[in-house]
């Protein structure tokens, strides 16, 4: 093969199945599974030294993030996180997994937290004459519910939940970053131009993509390296299957929002 690198594109919402929102098409996200099966499948190539990780995303789901940073961590050779446009969130988890990160000056790196999401309805519904009537077994069964006030002991536990995730991304920050807790939390979830992201150790070094491939030529100690974009394994079938799938969850996922109150707030990083 005429390549020695690999490189595997993070771009847009990270979720496990790859959908990043109500409307399916080519910005729909990534799929964790399909990121995972890309690295391994690098991993396997006899002519891969190499793994980049050129990453563009907002961030996502916890679980989804951290698939794909530990399959980069354990990718067998040097691993750069490429961070071109936006870094953020899920996007620094990932980034934590690789031996180097190389952004732009102008690159927006960051965002080590965690938020959580739900919206309450009860006002609404009484105005229009509608009661909620809750039959649960197990008294968190339904929270949080959009259909009733929420009680304090319920703020307290969504809020528990929310700190253990973000105690874990601080976590998984310092082991890969070789930063100070301290100074992760004191990020306070903040993003950084690439300049101040290098001065706190977020980031290793800045420069243009060939800057990138350079250093990472110097390190397998040859003159250049030739990048091969790794994507994902797909027939036509797969393919047309996965467009009718994306639009009936779309189609599905609308109807859904109106009509039922899942219990779980929307949670990301």
């Amino acid at each position: 093969p005429a390549y020695d690198v690999a490189e595997v594109a993070i771009e847009g919402p990270i979720t496990q199945s790859g959908g990043g929102g109500p409307v399916p098409g080519p910005g729909r996200g990534v799929a964790a599974d399909e990121a995972v099966e890309r690295i391994r499948r690098a991993d396997e190539d006899d002519a891969v030294e190499a793994l980049v990780l050129t990453l563009n995303t907002p961030g996502g789901e916890v679980v989804a993030s951290e698939d794909i940073r530990h399959a980069a961590a354990e990718f067998d050779g040097p691993t750069v996180a490429y961070a071109t446009n936006l870094c953020a969130s899920g996007g620094m988890w990932i980034a934590a997994g690789c031996d180097e990160v190389h952004a732009r000056e102008g690159s927006r790196v960051g965002s080590v937290g965690v938020i959580g999401a739900s919206f309450g309805a009860q006002d609404l519904l009484e105005r229009a004459g509608v009661e909620y009537r809750r039959f649960v077994a197990g008294e968190f069964k339904d929270s949080p519910s959009s259909f009733r006030e929420l009680r304090d002991e319920e703020r307290e536990y969504w809020q528990g939940l929310l700190d253990s995730w973000y105690e874990q991304f601080v976590e998984t920050v310092v082991d890969g970053r070789g930063m100070d807790a301290e100074a992760v939390r004191d990020t306070e979830a903040r993003v950084y131009l690439g300049t101040e992201a290098k001065e706190l150790g977020l980031v290793d070094a800045l420069g243009p993509r060939d800057d990138m491939e350079q250093r990472l030529a110097d390190r397998l100690d040859v003159p250049d390296v030739t990048v091969e974009e790794f994507e994902p394994r797909h027939s036509v079938g797969e393919r047309l299957r996965g467009g009718a799938r994306a639009t009936a969850r779309a189609l599905g996922a609308g109807v859904a929002s109106v009509l039922v109150d899942d219990g779980h707030p929307d949670v990301r990083m």
